[in-house]
């Protein structure tokens, strides 16, 4: 498939790209600053530069995706003002209406197009992070999101996928095994329509 990744350079959009392209998906990532592409992905992406503002970059990188993938987060600047997540998410539904990228049905040799997003807890996550209950549906546009607190630990053989209030789960995941779990939904319907949370 064709994968467009937002927040493709942070340390779990990375990590997702990685992964994505260990599975044989082609990716697009999206990154503000080129400075931190990563080297060794060399030709294997193709990488868009902009601003979650720009509407116009952003409509360059979803066009031909087969599925989005949100890893953007919250600035941790805390004079940080606005709502750059809500805008710039607005400006990627609107480019995945645009090209069609929102179908939630597979049909035969057809893969379902979807919006992946992962959230992590952080400061200013809950003014720039808009919520749903776990496993209640979704906004316009998005079929799922995975909520979690992440730690730069090694990838653990088996994560806890499930819902607070019904399932045991805790916070803290590794962001080895966030990549590993959002990269497996781009084509998978496990979860699609819902909000798991996951937890080592």
């Amino acid at each position: 498939m064709n994968v467009t990744v937002f927040g493709a350079t942070g340390a779990i959009g990375s990590l997702t790209v990685t992964v994505l392209l260990e599975h044989g998906h082609q990716v697009t990532a999206y990154a503000r600053n080129p400075d931190k592409v990563p080297g060794s992905w060399g030709e294997r992406v193709r990488v868009v530069v902009g601003e979650m503002s720009d509407q116009d970059a952003v409509d360059s990188a979803v066009a031909g995706a087969d599925a989005v993938v949100s890893a953007l987060g919250p600035s941790m600047d805390r004079k940080a003002t606005g709502l750059p997540l809500v805008a710039g998410t607005g400006h990627i539904l609107t480019s995945m209406k645009r090209h069609h990228v929102r179908a939630r049905e597979a049909h035969p040799g057809h893969p379902p197009h979807r919006l992946h997003a992962t959230h992590v807890h952080a400061p200013r996550l809950r003014r720039d992070h808009r919520h749903e209950r776990p496993g209640h549906a979704l906004g316009p546009g998005l079929d799922r999101r995975a909520l979690h607190r992440s730690q730069d630990t090694p990838k653990q053989n088996r994560v806890r996928v499930g819902f607070f209030g019904t399932d045991k789960l805790g916070f803290a995941v590794s962001r080895a095994d966030i990549a590993a779990f959002t990269a497996a939904q781009v084509d998978d319907d496990t979860y699609v329509g819902r909000a798991p949370a996951i937890s080592n």
